[in-house]
């Protein structure tokens, strides 16, 4: 079965949004040029990392409230100082009230911290290595949080990406579901052979569009009656 054209998925969100303006003003922005992302310190990119690890399985609210408290007990996420902590940092979080106390979660910042210290050593940043991956090859850098990171997997490293501003789409519920109607998947994609058919739908609607890979992916979520 042929995959939808995008013009016509488009058509459908605007009509649910009140037109092709509103739709446009809806699912633009919040997206960095690659100077951008080189010049954000590494530290945030970390504490995004960490954001997303949290808010994965919790109420986003409660994380987002207390996230000045995590930036303390982290260290501002300094990303030298977390990858060294300690037995008695991590025991001291562990019973820190400033945070959501889940040592499984806890633990994954001293890890992701150690994998951002080597993307330094190989691209002088991690906002280097964002800005520098190649942009038609988003589940390629999908698949490098899953093996390098920690908690990194699925849902949570497209949602850190997208709030560190980088182009790429995020499989929430009515975006798969959008996919499987335009005939890219019958079912939520998982393995390899899925993933890079959800991966050529988006560069052919890139190209078909003229949009990027945010913009497409937001679309995708508002052309479906949720």
């Amino acid at each position: 079965m042929a995959v939808t054209p995008f013009a016509d998925i488009r058509q459908r969100a605007a009509q649910r949004k009140g037109g092709d303006d509103e739709l446009a003003a809806l699912v633009s922005g919040g997206i960095k040029t690659p100077e951008q992302l080189t010049k954000e310190d590494d530290s945030r990119y970390l504490s995004a990392m960490t954001r997303a690890v949290f808010k994965a399985g919790f109420v986003w609210k409660i994380i987002d409230h207390k996230w000045p408290g995590f930036e303390s007990a982290f260290w501002n996420f300094n990303v030298l100082r977390c990858a060294m902590m300690s037995p008695d940092d991590f025991d001291a979080l562990c019973e820190d009230e400033r945070i959501v106390r889940n040592r499984q979660k806890i633990h994954t910042v001293p890890r992701n911290a150690a994998m951002v210290l080597d993307v330094q050593k190989s691209h002088g940043s991690f906002g280097n290595f964002l800005a520098t991956w190649p942009t038609d090859d988003f589940i390629g850098l999908l698949e490098f949080f899953n093996k390098k990171g920690a908690r990194l997997g699925g849902n949570s490293g497209q949602y850190f990406l997208r709030a560190v501003g980088c182009d790429g789409f995020v499989l929430s519920r009515d975006g798969v579901t959008a996919l499987i109607n335009a005939g890219v998947v019958d079912k939520p994609p998982s393995g390899k052979a899925a993933m890079r058919k959800v991966q050529d739908a988006y560069n052919q609607w890139r190209t078909e569009s003229g949009w990027g890979y945010a913009q497409i992916s937001r679309t995708l979520a508002m052309s479906i009656d949720s």
